[in-house]
């Protein structure tokens, strides 16, 4: 059952930390607001299925919140017309939009990395993103993932020696990914 007192201080414990996700992720402060209540909109609505035996809030939240974006991105290949994305959109507030713009800003370094890991094999990029962008656990990752532990670990030890081996052949990118992702570069 739904119950408005605990799902608000759910939602203040975990708000800045999926804001900070979206930011890493999406480069516009409407649709990060957007995306961000989204993500909590479906919290709502999958409250009854959050088994805390499988894993902690945090990596259950995470694996929401990344099939939220995916969603996004999915919607977004579809639209071809800008004017169809901002026609329901609410509009944001000066202040909203610059503490947004904010969080854009310092996520920049995370949406570097992100973007240097796109050469990654899927589940490989996804485990490695969670773990050292979003600061999770191996454990927290294979929950949000819906992989076993032992996965999720074979998947991140691939992704830094790809990382590794990028960064010794010069490449800047991957080289600013894996000190991001805390390997050597």
């Amino acid at each position: 059952m739904y119950d408005p007192a605990t799902f608000e201080i759910f939602y203040r414990r975990h708000v800045d930390a999926v804001t900070r996700f979206m930011a890493r992720r999406v480069t516009d402060p409407h649709t990060v607001a957007d995306l961000t209540a989204e993500t909590f909109l479906a919290v709502i609505d999958s409250a009854r299925a959050y088994r805390p035996d499988l894993g902690s809030e945090t990596a259950w939240l995470y694996g929401i919140a990344r099939n939220v974006v995916a969603a996004e991105a999915r919607r977004s290949a579809r639209q071809s017309a800008l004017g169809s994305r901002e026609a329901g959109r609410r509009l944001l507030e000066a202040d909203d939009i610059g503490r947004l713009e904010e969080k854009l800003d310092a996520e920049g370094a995370g949406r570097r990395a992100l973007a240097a890991l796109e050469g990654l094999p899927d589940g490989e990029r996804a485990v490695i993103e969670l773990v050292a962008v979003d600061e999770l656990s191996v454990t927290e990752a294979a929950t949000a993932l819906g992989i076993r532990k032992v996965t999720a670990r074979v998947r991140l030890h691939r992704a830094r020696k790809a990382l590794r081996s990028a960064a010794a052949g010069g490449d800047g990118g991957h080289a600013a990914a894996l000190t991001y992702a805390g390997g050597k570069a």
